[in-house]
């Protein structure tokens, strides 16, 4: 009797021994960075990894205390059981780790690719009683199992039906006693059983995820201020050049594109000595408005100096870029606050029209200059 306690024993300290390292791995993996996507994508991975928690699906909701809403953030998993099947069947050949897999640099344009994270992304949910259980995770701040068919009855919502939801696990994600989002686990692939131990062990993963989520946050807060233009809130020309960098690198790596747009206002320096630098600034505070709410949420845009702007699209190619060129035009040359201002824009594309910074910098600035010689209130490529 006694042998059989202990070979219990021994077992269950075998089995919290395990969980501990599987822990600690995943917190090292979460200090490699602060950057929130990478963040969120690690959290994501060691959720569905079979070295980490080995759920067939993760998704996480960030709380929106402006909106007082969950929105979906990012979706981890196959699309299929035929996507499931190749994938378990790759890692399992290739005996690939938690480690590996974060680190594999195509994995972020492959995310976007997949329609569970595209699903995630558009689901917005009101944090009260009645929007379901995904609301109620975050409201109460606890785990909840739906693994009855009474359970399972009472959660039948869109959201569910959307998410192709049966058995699954939702828990909150805290950060100083705070509910700042939820994660969802399910496996639908295999079906199997989620345990208690499994939600045990899946709350104790998600409170250091709450905590990881927090300080990147805090991160981002401090880098968007140290590198913001007081005057616009724009990324400063310096932020810009690093960004421009970076995107170049990202593009090179996984045979991508951007195009880049130059802007100046037109006869800025007259207005400001007619009419004097306090209404100069009241322009350029305009115009930076009109340039975030006419570009896109995936558009970088920064002051470059003066009454020089630059925005950088990713992923897009110069005959789109020269649509979006046009309406970010228009929107200035229409504006009702704008009496007689008006922006010429030089666009450049990479990699057709250079493959270094300096390059593609040169071939916008020649193509702005082109549109001012011309007339003014121009774009040219």
């Amino acid at each position: 009797m006694n042998d059989i306690k202990d070979k219990n024993y021994q077992e269950e300290l075998a089995k919290a021994r395990s969980e501990l390292e599987m822990l600690y791995d995943i917190g090292n993996a979460m200090r490699t960075t602060l950057n929130l996507e990478e963040i969120l994508y690690i959290i994501l991975t060691a959720a569905t990894s079979h070295t980490g928690l080995s759920f067939n699906r993760s998704m996480l909701f960030l709380v929106n205390k402006k909106e007082n809403r969950l929105e979906g953030t990012m979706g981890i998993g196959p699309d299929s059981a035929e996507d499931a099947s190749k994938i378990w069947t790759y890692i399992e050949k290739n005996k690939i780790g938690l480690e590996e897999l974060i680190g594999i640099e195509t994995q972020f344009e492959q995310l976007k690719k997949s329609k569970l994270n595209q699903t995630i992304k558009s689901i917005k949910i009101p944090i009260m009683e009645d929007s379901g259980v995904i609301a109620l995770t975050a409201l109460e701040g606890m785990p909840f199992i739906i693994n009855t068919p009474e359970a399972k009855q009472k959660v039948k919502n869109e959201i569910s039906s959307l998410l192709n939801l049966d058995e699954f696990v939702t828990v909150p994600l805290k950060a100083k006693d705070k509910v700042i989002g939820v994660l969802l686990a399910d496996n639908r692939f295999n079906q199997k059983p989620i345990t208690s131990g499994a939600i045990r062990i899946l709350t104790m993963f998600a409170n250091q995820a709450g905590l990881a989520i927090e300080n990147s946050r805090l991160y981002e807060q401090t880098v968007v201020l140290s590198n913001s233009d007081s005057l616009t809130g724009l990324w400063h020309h310096g932020y810009f050049q690093y960004l421009l960098g970076e995107e170049i690198k990202r593009c090179s790596l996984v045979k991508s594109y951007f195009t880049l747009f130059l802007i100046d206002i037109d006869n800025f320096k007259i207005f400001n000595d007619t009419y004097g630098h306090q209404a100069g600034d009241a322009i350029i505070r305009e115009i930076s408005r009109i340039f975030k709410d006419v570009s896109r949420k995936i558009d970088i845009v920064a002051r470059y100096g003066g009454e020089e702007f630059a925005i950088i699209l990713p992923m897009t190619k110069k005959e789109e870029a020269m649509i979006l060129a046009e309406r970010i035009r228009k929107a200035v040359e229409t504006s009702p606050s704008l009496k007689n201002i008006t922006v010429s824009i030089g666009v450049a594309s990479f990699p057709e029209d250079g493959q270094k910074k300096e390059d593609i910098l040169s071939k916008a600035d020649k193509a702005l200059y082109e549109a001012k010689g011309s007339g003014r209130n121009k774009i040219c490529a």
